[in-house]
Formats: C-alpha cells, sequence, structure tokens
C-alpha cells in the first residue's frame, strides 16, 4: 500500500535527525523575529508510544482508499514542495494518514490538536517519528493547549487546516505578522465555518479559506454517519448503558443531529428532537420522532445529546427539571453547549464515578451525570470517526489545500466553497475503491437537460 510505503519511507531524514525519538521538547519557543523561520518543536506524552502508534495508523489506512490514491499522486507531483503548513486537528490515526499524505507532496507540515481531550498519543508520539512535529496530549489543559497552537503558528505557515477555528482566530489576533505569509487555508467542522463566516461579515478575515465542512462528500457522511456511530459509541464506552427503551433528547437536527437520531433509534431509543429552526423541526417530526421544547424534555429524557455548534443549550433551568439520573454529552466541536459553570453552582457535590463520567449531586440527592468534561464525547470517550468516512473528509482537506496553492493570489479573503469538481472526484474515487459502477448520461440526455425547448 502506498501510504505505508510512505510511512517507512518518511520515517528517516533530516527531521528525524532534528527531532529525537527518545525525549519530548517542553514546545516552548522563542518568539521568532520578523522573517525568522525557527525549526519546530514538538511536545507528546510519551515518545515510546510511537510504535503502537504506528500500528494504529495504519489500521486506519486500510478503511482510507481515496487518501490512499491521493498520496501516490502526491508523491510524483509534490504539490507542496517548500510549503509550510500548520494544522490544528484531532490528532487520530486518520488525521496521521492526511498527514503523511501531505508530507508525501513536499508539505513541511507541522500538528497540535484542536481539542485538549482529543488526541490519540500513540498517535501524536508516531507522527514525530515520521518527522512530523506535534504539540498534542491528551487531557492537556488550556494553557498548554494554546501554548501548543502558539508552536504550530511558530512555523509561519503558509496554508492552515483548522477544526473549530482556533488557529486561524490566533493568528488573526495574537500573531497578525503572520498573515501576509499564509495563501489560505481549510476548516473541517461547523463550528469552524460559522466561527468564519462570522469574521467574514465583520470584515476581519484577512485570507482565502475553504469551508471543508459544507462539502458533500464530507457532511452527507461524516457529519451524518461518523458522528451519529462515534457518539454512539463514545457514550457507551463512557457509561455501558442499555440504549434500548431509553429516551434520547437530541438538541440539534442538522446533519450531525440526524445521524445521532438514526442511529440512537437503530439501538431501540426513543426519541426526541430539540429545535429553533422551524423546517428541522418539521423534517425531524416526519422523520417519526418526537420533537418539543427542552423545557418540555428536560423532566422526560435519560440522555441529553447536544450538537448544536451553540452556547447555554442545557442551562440551569433545564438541569433543574432533570430526572434524577440524567446523562449529559456533548458532540459538539467546543464545551460550551452544556452550561459547565451552572451546573456547578446548582450541585452540593461532585465525583469522579468512571472514566469520563462525573456525578453532579443537586439538592435533594439529584444525580446528573456529565460525559467527558462536556468536550467531545465521541473523541474524549471513543476514538472518533470511522475512517473510512474520514478518508472522504481529509481527501478534501487534501486536495483543497492543492487547490489553493494552484489558485496563490487569486482569491480574495472569504469563505469559499469546496470546488464542485473536487466534491465529485473524491465521491467517485471512493466509489471506485469500493467497486461500485454507476451509469452515465447519454449524449442526448446530457442535450435535453441543457435545453428548455422540448416540452410535453
Amino acid at each position: 500500500m502506498i501510504i505505508l510505503f510512505m510511512l517507512d519511507r518518511f520515517s528517516g531524514g533530516l527531521r528525524r535527525n532534528l527531532h529525537s525519538e527518545t525525549s519530548k521538547s517542553s514546545g516552548w519557543h522563542k518568539q521568532p523575529k520578523k522573517g525568522q523561520i525557527l525549526m519546530p518543536e514538538h511536545d507528546v506524552k510519551d515518545p515510546n508510544l510511537a510504535e503502537p502508534g504506528k500500528r494504529r495508523i495504519r489500521w486506519a489506512a486500510r478503511e482510507m482508499p481515496v487518501i490512499k490514491q491521493i498520496t501516490a499522486r502526491f508523491g510524483k507531483e509534490k504539490p507542496f514542495e517548500g510549503i509550510r503548513i500548520s494544522g490544528c486537528l484531532h490528532i487520530t490515526s486518520e488525521t496521521a494518514n492526511l498527514g503523511l499524505t501531505l508530507q508525501a507532496g513536499g508539505a513541511d507540515l507541522v500538528l497540535c490538536a484542536s481539542n485538549p481531550l482529543s488526541t490519540q498519543d500513540d498517535v501524536a508520539a508516531a507522527l514525530v517519528a515520521y518527522g512530523i512535529p506535534t504539540s498534542a496530549i491528551k487531557g492537556e489543559d488550556e494553557a498548554t493547549y494554546y501554548r501548543h497552537i502558539s508552536t504550530a503558528l511558530d512555523h509561519r505557515p503558509q496554508l492552515t487546516i483548522d477544526d473549530g477555528a482556533d488557529l486561524v482566530t490566533t493568528l488573526h489576533t495574537k500573531r497578525q505578522e503572520l498573515i501576509g505569509d499564509v495563501i489560505g487555508g481549510t476548516e473541517e467542522t461547523t463550528t469552524g465555518v460559522i466561527r468564519l463566516r462570522s469574521m467574514e461579515k465583520a470584515g476581519e478575515l484577512k485570507y482565502p479559506l475553504i469551508a471543508v465542512n459544507d462539502a458533500h462528500t464530507k457532511y452527507l457522511f461524516d457529519n451524518r454517519y461518523g458522528t451519529g456511530q462515534s457518539t454512539i459509541d463514545g457514550i457507551t464506552r463512557a457509561t455501558n448503558i442499555l440504549w434500548a427503551g431509553k429516551k434520547v433528547v437530541i438538541c440539534g437536527y442538522g446533519w450531525c443531529g440526524r445521524g445521532i437520531a438514526l442511529r440512537a433509534r437503530g439501538m431501540g431509543a426513543q426519541i426526541v428532537v430539540i429545535e429553533t429552526n422551524p423546517t428541522r423541526a418539521l423534517e425531524a417530526l416526519m422523520d417519526g420522532y418526537l420533537v418539543m421544547t427542552l423545557a418540555e424534555a428536560a423532566p422526560l429524557g435519560d440522555i441529553f445529546i447536544t450538537v448544536t455548534g451553540d452556547k447555554s443549550v442545557l442551562d440551569r433551568p433545564h438541569f433543574e427539571l432533570m430526572k434524577d439520573g440524567a446523562i449529559l454529552a456533548n458532540s459538539g466541536h467546543f464545551n460550551v453547549e452544556i452550561n459547565i459553570p451552572a451546573l456547578e453552582m446548582l450541585a452540593t457535590g461532585k465525583q469522579a464515578i468512571r472514566p469520563f463520567v462525573d456525578e453532579y449531586t443537586l439538592k435533594n440527592d439529584k444525580r446528573l451525570y456529565l460525559l467527558g468534561e462536556g468536550r467531545l464525547i465521541n473523541l474524549a470517550a471513543a476514538e472518533g470517526h470511522p475512517a473510512s468516512v474520514m478518508d472522504m473528509s481529509f481527501a478534501n482537506q487534501a486536495l483543497c489545500l492543492e487547490y489553493l496553492v494552484k489558485q496563490r493570489d487569486k482569491l480574495k479573503p472569504g469563505v469559499y466553497s469546496v470546488p464542485e469538481t473536487i466534491d465529485q472526484e473524491i465521491a467517485r474515487l471512493k466509489l471506485e475503491s469500493i467497486g461500485i459502477k454507476i451509469d452515465t448520461l447519454t449524449e442526448e440526455q446530457e442535450k435535453y437537460l441543457r435545453s428548455w425547448e422540448e416540452g410535453t
């Protein structure tokens, strides 16, 4: 397999000499002088985890045939030769395969985590061993998280890859001197795209960014099937609950919410959907789910899952109405969807019951259970999306970065959609990789679709 070949090919060389596999760096950098490029450092939990990390990366590669094909082409064409890339992503085995694909294309790549609880420490160590400086430790505190982002920005990126827009916003607010070097960037997630569009509307966005999240080959599959499966997986691993018969309240019926509802119903749960968008609420109703206000649902739910991209979705009035034993989980990007400070103010006691499960005791001895500190439960307590759907998402990342290099100096600052040709090519490659053939239009049919004269 090409990806496995690249893993071995790039495990040696200059960077390996510069980044020891036997001792981690502090991750600290001196402030670079104008025009100066400092050698990237790394900060991982334990470099000795590299070998199991490599095995995990190879396992994911089996389910990523589109990335495999792109890696083969990039290895020949080197579209990123001499290009510095900084990525702020979930440091998982799937992300590692994206990183190795970009490295095969000649990229000078550094990575950091996009969430304090989403890092797979063995994968982070393996990435360093493969010559990709990575700063990510599962469970890192907020200060370390932003220090790692600063480390990634010290690389003076020409391309950025983001998942949640923390890298981009930090670049725009605290490291503005670097913006002149940036060609463009990509954003992976719904929350990040929302932030970028807000920046664009306010006139604050200083370079072009492609909303990878909005590609059909991303949100129709990654958001729906990936989030659906991985969220159920994370909650199950954290709690070992039986889903059958549970009342599951899903806050948000976008593509992620649709996927969670679909999978939870498949496990035998009763689904209640909470929405503020009337069209989505109507769709949820016609999909066969109960639709009501959160105040109505709060006393009924056994499990509450937020997936909206907004803040304080579950708030103090809802906590007060919930029944004893209710489970609270978030699968949105940031941990603000559940108002944790409000929950802590209500609580008379708190204790860890099991990994990723905190019990909050309220008045009258009512107990509420918060999972994964309110962070992405599918990555905090599980392994995130299956590799087969991330194959398409990261193919979008790779090809959109290549597109940005080709369009260098032609795109104005703003948020752009994934070019349809890229979206369709990824779908074609995915079908081809699993042996599926589809029909093509005849010349007559194409002509008919282009014309207007022919009627009844």
